[in-house]
């Protein structure tokens, strides 16, 4: 037996890997139950599955992987107890603090470099290119490398239209976090909030408090931003497109001294963008260097401070356009700024003629009727604020370890 092989469901199957082993692909000659068609040019095995790696029982012929692999997903030994039912409790609000499934939620962390994926619609693919930076609900790459089609991505979509706008391709953003005090689990007590907000105040799929995403057949973890703040953009984050094919294609690249993205596509996957509003599948480069930025990285070097980058896993540097000059910092922070406004904390995203863009740190039903803030898309609230009316505005570090 050549080539990688995986041990699937009793069989042994011909298999790619998918994401450094988060999951595979694995391929059958003839029609196994769970098995859809899906032939391609070169491939003689017309039968495929995207299986997690936590479904494979063997793996035969791998490599070493180069990164350090993530923690995987991981729940107490129980006689009677298994995934099944830990699934069933993933769905239920009233078991956020039953044991067994908070143990199994903190087995999923972050940690520097940790490979980060937020799938987007094609308005949201058009926001990003423009200058949004990472916010919101994600998740981390390991935990759904096995979804890898428009119809398997919808469960993760944020901007409440997932199932109605009939794409033949899925969007992703995917980045490697800075540090894994960037993240929240929107679970337990301070993201009470979260639950309590009727369908009419939201967007997308409830959340149920528990750490897990709602889902009839996946026990996926999810995370937030903290504060759902904006996170600096790290160097070479890329925004991806998953065709019904279910190959993965590069659409751009971050570039983080030009603040731009630099597009990878050939002109035989062009087409996928073609349902971006207003972008141009043939436009090289897309610079956004103008746009007004909600958050940095701060780098210390000797006396002075810089810009900096995260440029993982090689760790931080000056943001610098010449080679000589992006040397590593001493320290580094997130900066970010706060207020208040009619006694709700907030973050200040942007300041335009007198009014201030704020978005709610901790959204409940309460602060959405006094702020009369819109959700944007799942868990996040903005509104315009006169900055006459904001206290407390104050602009804050968060210091990373190095």
């Amino acid at each position: 037996m050549s080539g990688l092989h995986v041990t699937f469901d009793g069989g042994v199957y011909p298999a790619e890997e998918i994401a450094r082993g988060a999951a595979y692909e694995v391929f059958s000659a003839d029609e196994v139950a769970g098995f859809e068609w899906a032939p391609r040019p070169g491939n003689a095995l017309p039968w495929r599955r995207f299986v997690h790696v936590t479904e494979v029982t063997a793996v035969h012929g791998a490599t070493e992987p180069a990164d350090e692999p993530e923690t995987p997903l991981l729940m107490p030994a129980h006689r009677e107890h298994g995934w099944a039912y830990l699934h069933q409790l993933s769905q239920q609000p009233t078991a956020a603090t039953d044991p067994l499934l908070t143990v199994a939620r903190a087995s999923a962390v972050v940690r520097r470099g940790t490979r980060m994926i937020k799938v987007l619609s094609a308005r949201q693919v058009a926001g990003y290119v423009r200058g949004w930076l990472p916010h919101g609900f994600c998740f981390r790459e390991h935990d759904v490398a096995h979804l890898r089609t428009p119809a398997t991505t919808t469960v993760l979509r944020t901007d409440g239209e997932a199932g109605r706008d009939g794409s033949d391709v899925a969007y992703a953003l995917r980045w490697r976090a800075s540090d894994p005090g960037d993240y929240d689990v929107p679970m337990g007590p301070a993201h009470h909030g979260l639950t309590a907000l009727p369908s009419r105040d939201r967007l997308g799929p409830p959340v149920l408090g528990t750490g897990f995403v709602p889902s009839n057949g996946q026990l996926i973890p999810e995370f937030i931003t903290r504060d759902f703040a904006d996170l600096p953009m790290p160097a070479n984050a890329a925004l991806v497109a998953y065709p019904a094919e279910g190959v993965e294609v590069v659409l751009y690249t971050y570039q983080a001294e030009q603040r731009g993205w630099l597009r990878m596509v050939g002109p035989q996957w062009r087409h996928l963008l073609a349902g971006v509003p207003d972008l141009s599948p043939d436009q090289e480069y897309l610079p956004n260097a103008d746009v007004p930025r909600s958050t940095q990285l701060v780098g210390g070097y000797g006396d002075n401070e810089y810009e900096a980058v995260a440029d993982l896993p090689g760790g931080f540097r000056v943001l610098a356009m010449t080679r000589a000059a992006r040397y590593p910092v001493d320290t580094v922070a997130r900066r970010v700024r706060f207020a208040q406004w009619r006694g709700v904390p907030c973050l200040v995203l942007r300041e335009e003629a007198g009014w201030l863009r704020m978005r709610l740190r901790h959204p409940n039903p309460d602060t959405v009727v006094t702020t009369g803030a819109q959700c944007q898309e799942r868990g996040v609230y903005e509104a315009w604020a006169p900055s006459a009316e904001v206290t407390d505005d104050q602009v804050m570090d968060t210091r990373y370890a190095l």
